[in-house]
């Protein structure tokens, strides 16, 4: 037969979640919830507290991430990752149970830190986060009493068929004030250190002062056996601050012979109260700490771990200086490490003609990022830093000579009768053209040409009419006027021959004229010839902006920047038929398909095909 958690034989009894022997779980209170607050500040933030007399307590971070749970007494006292010092997974005491930290793997685990612990703690107890990046979320549980709840440290020291004594109001106390209780006891009844009274139940009114010391019933003096101790347990651990209990024996009290237990009172053996042995700390050690995940996903990369001195004492793992551990040697913190082989760059083309005939342009190659498997993958699995270029400049030299013009003036020099129109014309090396253009030569094109507004009005004498507006809006220009040789009658003018006034000094009719500078203005090149003669061309010509003293400029309005190119020959193409090129095999197409064209013979046993392929290629190419 089992015995139950009353310690009677055949017993059913069972504790339930509220430490309670034979409990029907009602006498405790389930405390959880999730801390999801968004943290700015690095460094230490309070998540919760758990309260003295908690029991199954768990604190689990939600999810993987680089913050670290972190546990302290109210008392201050670390317990687990205080002081920035981060500790290795594994069992901790404090605030009277044994925590468990854990810590899955970094790499192949995505679930978060954990501390575990039964309980019950005996003082108040701070949980916290190390914030370092945003926060997943903390679970945390725990049970607490409820009210009139016998302690379970009380039921942990009932020795066996002892009452429960539930009628009594007994507080939730530590060991210290049970200690603090058979100390009064002792030096009221004036009894020796040795015995120990038994506080009979029922003795209690349910008023009674908790600082009132119970009356107690005098041990019996005529004894024949009493408890004797004779000697200790094996102290728990071999250093670093152990625990070990007296063992009490049942002796007589003449002989001190060593008799059966139940020739003694068992309810005068004394408690065994813990006592600390092997005091000395234990030697220190090298902690280990798991391996970070590989720095590159792919080719040789780096890992890191945490190594850190550490020393036993008080059943508490200590970070220490390293000094130490100076007698071990110290494990590696750094590892290469390689989780597959890294793609590489792959160029699958030569590199195209120049982009300009003249001057300089640019040309382009295909480079692709192709896996171990020769497929071709995205660039960022190759090691951008190798890339090889896909562009790069090129120079095929100087470029012609060309006439730079500006439009023609809007102004006629004569508001009347005949007239000029002006332009500048300049001679210099063109750059970014992409077409060939014609040099300069001796052709160079007019500066001026004629314009008309129109018959004059008739005037007397020598007769100079107002100037004209100036050819030029800016720059030097020419102005004109009318001289005419009139006579001037009543109320009129009878216009005359010149020569009636040649014998007068004749005045000018045209003059220089300067209005402003011009500052910079656009100048263009002659339209090249068209790239392609049908089908849909292109042709440029080279646009400047020049100052006064014809250097380059910028400050042209660039929405009155003349076109640089403009498409030519868009009539399509009326392709020549030769009746010679046919083809003389049936599957000519094999041919087209494994790229022989190139040799003489299949270009003539398949003229047709090849031809076709020839000017579907070429087409695309005056496309591009």
């Amino acid at each position: 037969q089992s015995i139950g958690c009353d310690d009677y034989l055949g017993s059913d009894k069972v504790v339930d979640k509220c430490g309670i022997c034979g409990g029907d779980n009602t006498a405790c209170k389930v405390v959880s919830g999730v801390f999801k607050h968004t943290l700015t500040n690095l460094g230490y933030h309070k998540i919760v507290e758990i309260p003295e007399g908690a029991t199954k307590i768990n604190i689990t971070e939600m999810s993987k991430s680089n913050n670290y749970l972190a546990l302290r007494s109210r008392s201050g006292r670390s317990i687990i990752n205080g002081n920035w010092a981060i500790d290795r997974p594994g069992r901790y005491e404090g605030g009277g149970t044994l925590f468990t930290y854990k810590r899955p793997n970094e790499i192949s685990s995505t679930a978060g830190e954990s501390f575990l612990a039964d309980g019950p703690t005996n003082e108040v107890l701070d949980v916290y986060m190390i914030h370092q990046q945003p926060n997943p979320g903390i679970h945390y549980e725990y049970i607490i009493p409820g009210d009139n709840v016998i302690s379970p440290q009380l039921l942990a020291h009932r020795r066996p068929g002892e009452p429960l004594n539930g009628q009594l109001e007994i507080p939730e106390s530590t060991n210290h004030e049970d200690e603090d209780l058979h100390r009064e006891t002792d030096t009221l009844t004036g009894q020796s250190a040795g015995s120990f009274p038994v506080i009979q139940p029922g003795r209690f009114s349910s008023h009674q002062p908790e600082n009132q010391v119970p009356a107690v019933q005098p041990p019996r003096q005529n004894r024949e056996h009493n408890w004797k101790q004779i000697g200790k347990t094996e102290c728990t651990t071999t250093c670093g601050k152990g625990s070990q209990y007296p063992v009490f024996h049942c002796v007589n009290r003449i002989t001190h012979e060593e008799v059966p237990e139940g020739y003694c009172d068992s309810s005068t053996k004394p408690i065994p109260e813990e006592e600390a042995c092997n005091l000395f700390p234990c030697p220190a050690f090298w902690d280990i700490g798991e391996w970070s995940e590989c720095s590159k996903t792919c080719g040789l990369g780096m890992q890191h771990r945490q190594i850190l001195c550490r020393q036993m004492y008080a059943n508490r793992t200590l970070t220490v200086q390293q000094y130490r551990c100076h007698h071990l040697e110290k494990p590696e913190t750094t590892s290469t490490c390689q989780l597959k082989i890294c793609s590489e760059w792959q160029i699958r083309t030569e590199w195209t003609s120049c982009s300009v005939p003249c001057g300089v342009g640019q040309r382009t190659r295909d480079v692709k990022c192709v896996s171990n498997l020769g497929d071709v993958v995205d660039d960022e699995e190759c090691n951008m830093k190798l890339r090889p270029n896909d562009i790069e400049n090129c120079d095929m030299g100087p470029c012609a000579k060309s006439w730079f013009l500006t439009d023609w003036s809007d102004r006629c020099s004569a508001e009347c009768g005949d007239g000029v129109r002006t332009r500048s014309v300049v001679c210099m090396t063109n750059h970014v053209s992409s077409l060939p253009l014609e040099g300069c030569g001796n052709n160079r094109p007019s500066e001026t040409t004629p314009c008309n507004n129109g018959p004059c009005a008739g005037k007397v004498e020598w007769f100079a009419g107002s100037w004209t507006q100036c050819s030029m809006e800016c720059g030097s220009g020419t102005q004109q006027r009318e001289v005419i040789c009139v006579r001037k009658t009543e109320g009129n003018f009878d216009v005359l021959n010149p020569y009636e006034c040649s014998y007068l000094e004749r005045p000018p009719s045209q003059q220089s004229c300067y209005l402003k500078p011009c500052g910079a203005k656009w100048f263009h090149t002659e339209w090249s010839t068209c790239s392609k003669s049908c089908e849909g061309g292109f042709r440029v010509r080279e646009v400047r902006c020049l100052s006064d003293d014809m250097t380059t400029s910028t400050q042209c309005d660039p929405q009155l920047k003349p076109e640089e190119k403009e498409p030519c020959n868009t009539q399509d193409c009326i392709p020549e038929i030769d009746e010679n090129c046919k083809d003389k095999y049936y599957n000519c197409n094999v041919v087209v398909q494994a790229r022989l064209c190139v040799y003489t013979y299949y270009k003539t046993a398949c003229c047709a095909s090849c031809t076709r392929v020839a000017n579907r290629q070429s087409g695309f190419l005056g496309r591009r």
